[in-house]
């Protein structure tokens, strides 16, 4: 397993919002960032430290206008925190290794799925699809998905065997 740690070479080639909403705690616009509608099969990394967070297969609409999942992909990549800086008391998601602000938890999602909601921003995250898993170095994480092999490599750039 590769070692997830914060790249400051990483921040600095963040954009504006990126870097406030990871580095200052922000929180980007709802209906306008770029994961809140995404359907597609993926996985869904810290940008600072690529620390794989969610899966697709666990992410719903939740009609908010941010990225809602029910829990994270692997646990201890995600710490949460008390957080009172809005005059509530609220609970605030990390990634483990890059320390970046990913949003917040809440316990109105689907009871069905566990009553978890992890709200959280687009600007923190990198989307790997389905189809690229094993290229970008998170292939363990393919069985989740239904990608068949051709599909994998032609969206690689290479030929199935």
């Amino acid at each position: 397993m590769p070692g997830y740690h914060k790249s400051s070479e990483r921040v600095s080639q963040f954009t504006d919002q990126q870097y406030r909403v990871t580095q200052h705690d922000e929180t980007e616009p709802p209906f306008a960032n770029a994961y809140w509608d995404n359907k597609a099969p993926g996985i869904y990394v810290d940008i600072v430290s690529g620390e794989p967070l969610f899966a697709s297969v666990d992410k719903y609409d939740s009609g908010t206008g941010w990225p809602s999942l029910t829990k994270p992909l692997v646990a201890d990549h995600v710490v949460e925190r008390p957080d009172s800086n809005h005059g509530t008391i609220r609970v605030e998601v990390r990634s483990a290794r890059g320390d970046s602000h990913l949003g917040h938890l809440f316990s109105d999602g689907p009871r069905d799925r566990g009553g978890l909601r992890y709200r959280i921003n687009s600007a923190s995250l990198r989307f790997i699809p389905a189809t690229e898993l094993a290229h970008e170095g998170y292939g363990q994480y393919s069985s989740l998905f239904s990608v068949s092999e051709e599909d994998a490599a032609e969206a690689s750039g290479r030929s199935a065997a």
